[in-house]
């Protein structure tokens, strides 16, 4: 588990399934929420899809962190605060905010989420406390400051974003609608927009290999998807704001 070289080999694989995610997803729409399409095999429940899929990056990470000699550090703990601030949010809280009665997602899509999820987590756990080997000191380092406050940023533009999308739809309404408000004034995916920034900034705070892998893989991962949406979105209304771009404001 602690073999510098199988970690680093670990590390460079996630890079790699980065590359070939973005490269499948600018083809193939992934079979779920509105894309969601019949072909991929067994369905399970979508709420139980998210909790299961997700659980990983918190049971999993945990138990990779805790087998680090540096666990008990005090910048580890820091950087596994943020971590978990995310994925306890995405595994407990958000999938039971969902308007999600009678939706269904693969179990295809469900395992290879939990695959990478398991990578991802011995990826970066392993490397917070054990690898990393932070000094106090980087508490006040500006990429720690930077890091931290980037993703914070992110973190709050994907949670107003998903309370945006959870209110589109009143008690027992099925059905999509155009979202307004919030970062959904310039681009289709603000959600997605989130995510990429806070990875981003937790490579930052890291200043890691492991963390740039992350966020390249989030970005190859969502990118896509918000480039779908936005097709999506314009041709089943009509009326959907020109002058909004897919997930980057007045770029992309």
């Amino acid at each position: 588990m602690h073999d510098p070289d199988f970690h680093a080999w670990m590390t460079w694989l996630e890079i790699g399934l980065a590359a070939v995610t973005l490269l499948a997803l600018l083809f193939i729409n992934a079979p779920y929420g509105r894309h969601v399409r019949r072909g991929w095999g067994p369905e399970i429940p979508s709420r139980v899809g998210w909790i299961v899929m997700e659980f990983p990056a918190v049971g999993v990470f945990l138990w990779f962190y805790a087998q680090g000699v540096h666990r008990w550090d005090l910048v580890p703990l820091a950087l596994l605060s943020l971590w978990q601030v995310h994925y306890i949010h995405r595994t407990f809280i958000f999938p039971f905010r969902l308007r999600t009665k009678g939706k269904t997602m693969p179990v295809l899509i469900a395992a290879m989420a939990i695959a990478f999820n398991v990578l991802n987590a011995y990826v970066n756990a392993t490397w917070l406390s054990h690898f990393g080997a932070y000094d106090v000191s980087w508490l006040w380092d500006p990429r720690f400051i930077v890091g931290v406050a980037v993703f914070a940023a992110g973190f709050f533009i994907n949670i107003t974003s998903d309370q945006i999308l959870i209110n589109l739809r009143k008690p027992g309404e099925t059905g999509y609608k155009i979202p307004k408000g919030g970062l959904f004034r310039v681009v289709s995916s603000p959600n997605y927009l989130g995510e990429i920034v806070e990875w981003t900034g937790f490579a930052i705070a890291t200043w890691s290999l492991p963390g740039l892998a992350f966020a390249l893989y989030t970005a190859a991962n969502v990118g896509p998807r918000a480039l779908a949406n936005h097709r999506w979105y314009r041709e089943k209304f009509e009326n959907y704001p020109s002058e909004r771009r897919a997930l980057i404001p007045f770029v992309l």
